[in-house]
């Protein structure tokens, strides 16, 4: 009997279905204090407070992860070994928070108390922001290094082409993923800057023109376009390989512009070209595997068709040659009635396609965490009561175990 018993309920146990495996990310985005802080000038109990809000609402929405910005322009929202506290805490670059609090540190404890992964998302090159009023750190990089700073636009950028900042830019990586208990790494869409237009309404280029005649003086022989490509190569390929060196189970994340090319697949449209003016081969970085997740930002509307959410999802599914994760951007900011005005139903419904795309272990990042926590066009209960419904579980990545 006590065996006919047993026998039944290790049978049903095996059968019984598992957690959903799903990654469910948001990103906290800390520049213009878009997200987190709120504001600039916050105490140590309010700094702590709204993240508090931020990791309870992600819970409750039965979201998994969160990925906070916390390296906007070279500076950063944690105690850096290498580059200034951020003005985006304090007003003022260069100022610590009191008593020796660091955000970072109570950001990870904190998520991780909440059942989230706790990823940290960092600007490779952006030296300065528009929305930077203040002065720089006498510590900042367009201080102590003013050669590899060059200004574009309304923003500074850190050269790629330069050796100090490839070095400078892989150990602030390296110092996160030694220092800090994070879950993973990621990079957004920003590599060469979006081009600029000058008063004849033609793209200014880039002045990187002493670090590439340094190159070609160097025996070089690449065109500048391909000597541009070949250093953010060079860059995503050294950040992931030193960060399986350093911790191999932290993961790498992508965040590139949704569109690789223009008419890339057919059909589709962009005012932008990455591969030939942010010269970002991610098409590259993922069949090579130089990544653990991409999330192409796929942030148009399922039914526009010049750039379909469903035709470029296929599009970027077929080059995963390397079996990584894919994880596409949705622009759940776009329910801000003052923004996009999207229906919370654009969201659920893109949730679905990307849920049939890509199966088990799939999942989907939300931009920006203001829209669950203003619960814009009732996005919260949207999720909770469609594709949220129940919990789910990081998706394993069998290649790091």
């Amino acid at each position: 009997m006590v065996t006919a018993l047993v026998s039944a309920v290790l049978m049903a146990t095996a059968h019984a279905p598992g957690p959903i495996q799903e990654f469910r990310g948001v990103w906290v985005a800390s520049v213009a204090n878009i997200d987190w802080p709120s504001r600039t000038g916050l105490s140590n109990d309010e700094l702590r407070r709204e993240l508090d809000v931020i990791f309870t609402t992600c819970e409750r929405v039965h979201l998994n992860a969160v990925v906070l910005q916390v390296r906007p322009s070279a500076d950063a929202l944690y105690a850096s070994r290498f580059e200034p506290w951020s003005a985006y805490l304090s007003g003022k670059q260069g100022v610590a928070p009191a008593d020796g609090f660091d955000p970072l540190a109570y950001a990870v404890k904190q998520a991780h108390a909440h059942g989230l992964e706790l990823h940290v998302w960092l600007n490779p090159y952006r030296a300065k922001h528009s929305a930077d009023k203040g002065p720089a750190s006498p510590d900042h990089i367009s201080v102590t290094h003013p050669d590899a700073v060059k200004s574009y636009g309304t923003f500074l950028w850190m050269d790629p082409g330069d050796k100090y900042v490839q070095d400078h830019t892989f150990n602030v990586f390296m110092d996160l993923v030694d220092r800090y208990d994070i879950d993973g790494v990621h990079i957004d869409d920003y590599f060469y800057p979006y081009p600029v237009n000058g008063p004849d309404k033609k793209p200014i280029d880039f002045p990187d023109g002493p670090s590439y005649a340094k190159y070609l003086a160097g025996g070089g022989r690449l065109a500048k376009d391909d000597w541009r490509r070949k250093n953010v190569d060079d860059f995503i390929e050294r950040v992931y390989k030193g960060i399986k060196k350093h911790k191999k189970s932290v993961k790498f994340g992508i965040s590139p512009f949704g569109i690789y090319r223009p008419g890339v697949p057919a059909g589709i449209k962009a005012g932008v070209d990455q591969y030939a003016e942010l010269y970002a081969d991610c098409k590259r970085w993922f069949r090579e595997g130089w990544c653990d997740y991409l999330t192409p930002q796929l942030y148009w509307p399922i039914r526009q068709t010049a750039q379909s959410f469903p035709v470029l999802l296929d599009w970027w599914k077929s080059q995963n040659v390397k079996g990584r994760h894919l994880w596409p951007g949705h622009f759940t900011s776009r329910t801000n009635p003052k923004e996009g005005n999207w229906g919370a139903v654009e969201v659920t419904d893109q949730i679905e396609i990307a849920r049939k795309t890509l199966g088990p272990g799939g999942g989907t990042v939300h931009f920006s965490m203001k829209a669950l926590l203003e619960d814009w066009n009732g996005i919260n209960e949207a999720l909770l009561a469609g594709p949220y419904k129940d919990k789910a579980v990081i998706p394993p990545s069998p290649w790091l175990e």
